[in-house]
């Protein structure tokens, strides 16, 4: 089995993985990402009993139960860049062996939840309402660095990867109206917002983007990447979107943290 040098799998002192600081038996089956490791704690009291509690750099990490499921939820700071370090480091501590850094052969899988932030860009996605991404164009390069097969698209002469969400995950979460999200790799040139920068393209152009029938409903930072490598890795995925910006008509939500504490709630209640 292919074995991995010191430097592709960096342990801590500790043994714990270099970037998230977490062992392998942290790793729990049904994983809940966030953005914001403020957030870890908006998931997590609604734990019945927690296991342990681990924070290094913007990673913070709760596992714990609730009722038989045992269930972690992790934060993952902003963006794919992030995310490749995140969904790399999970493999690893899974289906590596730590002490010889070869390949484990019975491979595992995890479930991952992403519950995250979101821009509408399409009038059928409404200010206020939680969507699921059925499927994410990438915006962002994290897969250029990958060999895959997803389907791709064209926009303002770039070949942009789409890719499903897991759709076993899709069957539990049927709830929410589904949305075909973009995911850029920044917040004000790369989500077409006007800056003090002069803007390469604008909102408006992704009216032209049609993917088997469907415009793009939201964009946000995260989805592509965790639905990229998430497949390639073998783990099922899926991301939850509460709405919170009208990009359209640049109106804010008048309740943020209401709808992040719905989203929230909801999609515990629909695991348990």
């Amino acid at each position: 089995m292919k074995q991995l040098t010191n430097t592709d799998l960096i342990l801590n002192n500790d043994g714990s993985i270099y970037h998230l600081g977490l062992h392998a038996e942290q790793i729990y089956p049904t994983i809940i990402t966030v953005g914001d490791p403020s957030r870890v704690e908006s998931v997590s009291k609604h734990f019945d009993f927690i296991d342990y509690t681990n924070y290094n750099r913007e990673f913070k990490a709760v596992g714990g139960r609730i009722g038989n499921l045992s269930i972690m939820v992790l934060s993952t700071g902003i963006g794919t860049d992030n995310i490749d370090i995140v969904l790399n480091e999970l493999s690893m501590l899974i289906n590596y062996d730590m002490s010889t850094r070869k390949r484990l052969q019975n491979q595992k899988s995890i479930s991952l939840i992403r519950l995250g932030t979101s821009g509408s860009i399409h009038p059928s996605i409404p200010l206020d309402s939680i969507v699921y991404s059925k499927n994410a164009i990438a915006l962002d390069n994290l897969l250029t660095y990958y060999n895959h097969s997803f389907d791709l698209i064209k926009f303002k002469g770039m070949q942009l990867p789409v890719i499903p969400c897991s759709s076993k995950l899709e069957a539990i979460f049927q709830l929410y109206k589904p949305s075909l999200t973009m995911t850029a790799c920044g917040f004000y040139g790369p989500q077409f917002r006007p800056s003090q920068l002069s803007q390469k393209f604008s909102l408006s152009d992704c009216d032209s983007i049609d993917f088997n029938g469907t415009q793009p409903g939201n964009i946000e930072m995260e989805t592509a990447g965790i639905y990229g490598l998430s497949k390639l890795l073998g783990f099922e995925a899926i991301s939850l979107n509460a709405i919170l910006a009208d990009r359209r008509t640049g109106e804010f939500s008048k309740k943020p943290q209401q709808m992040i504490d719905k989203m929230i709630k909801e999609a515990l209640d629909i695991l348990c």
